[in-house]
């Protein structure tokens, strides 16, 4: 049987990273940038990738519970039916949930109103040990805002200044900080969309507002454009993940986490017993 791995032409990580990705106006969204393979090659790989991201995982997780500041931030962003919720759904589920802290921002409540926008954000930050998903995040405070003109410029302007430096303040308390932005065709989330009033089990998923937000296409490109500009540093890179082809999506972002958790070079915790003490002690037991 042949190594899909080898399908991989060259690492998504730098195959996706958004400053040798093309500007988003020029994306081809059916693309698999870096990876040669099927998508029956994709499925199997991500079966066998994800085995290695739920160990690196496990041990991230120990590392939190006896001690270690280090955990794993996942912001990822993109219109509605890029994929977000499928890659909580089937990247994140393949790690244990229980080292995993999920938040998802929607309209800031009146509560969340009364704050600075990252007051709601430093409140879901992952704790020690753990990966952190944000569906959609503290981006929405210069996306959304910007396409509909919810502040003056001037103030989300300022944002970006702000958000880099909020980042690197997590990377220096031990977060590592990953960003990916998911790109689908206006075709393909048409038919995402067609899908969800066809079909009764999904009409829960469909929200009005998406065919609304389709009306301003170019702004938001513009709008991403400006923040992989202005956000994409290296302590905090950016990834730009064509997501037409929800397999390929998934594979490269499990790739990517992958990535991280190796770079930071955990062992997994020593014991704080005697541990041929406690054999002989089970033994006899």
């Amino acid at each position: 049987m042949a190594d899909k791995s080898t399908q991989w032409t060259s690492s998504p990580v730098d195959a996706l990273r958004a400053a040798a990705s093309p500007r988003v106006e020029d994306i081809d969204f059916t693309v698999t940038p870096g990876f040669s393979g099927s998508k029956s090659d994709g499925t199997a790989l991500l079966a066998e990738r994800g085995e290695v991201l739920a160990a690196l995982q496990e041990k991230l997780y120990a590392h939190g519970r006896t001690g270690g500041n280090r955990s794993v931030l996942l912001v990822l962003q993109g219109m509605d039916t890029a994929g977000k919720g499928g890659m909580v759904k089937h990247v994140i589920g393949m790690v244990d949930p229980q080292g995993v802290d999920l938040a998802s921002f929607g309209v800031p409540t009146q509560e969340e109103k009364q704050h600075h926008y990252l007051w709601r954000i430093r409140k879901a930050l992952p704790r020690a040990g753990r990966i952190g998903v944000f569906d959609r995040s503290h981006y929405e405070d210069v996306l959304v805002v910007a396409v509909h003109d919810l502040v003056p410029r001037q103030v989300w302007e300022k944002r970006f200044d702000e958000i880099n430096a909020f980042e690197r303040e997590l990377v220096d308390e031990g977060t590592v900080v990953v960003k990916v932005a998911l790109f689908v065709s206006p075709e393909q989330q048409k038919k995402r969309l067609q899908e969800r009033l066809d079909r009764p089990d999904k009409h829960w998923k469909y929200n009005p507002g998406d065919v609304t937000e389709r009306g301003f296409l170019p702004q938001y490109r513009a709008a991403y454009q400006r923040v992989l500009d202005r956000t994409d540093v290296d302590h905090a890179p950016w990834f730009v993940v064509p997501a037409d082809r929800k397999w390929y999506s998934r594979l490269a972002v499990t790739e990517i986490l992958i990535d991280a958790l190796e770079k930071l070079d955990l062992q997994w915790p020593t014991a704080d017993f005697d541990v041929e003490h406690e054999k002989k002690r089970l033994a006899e037991s």
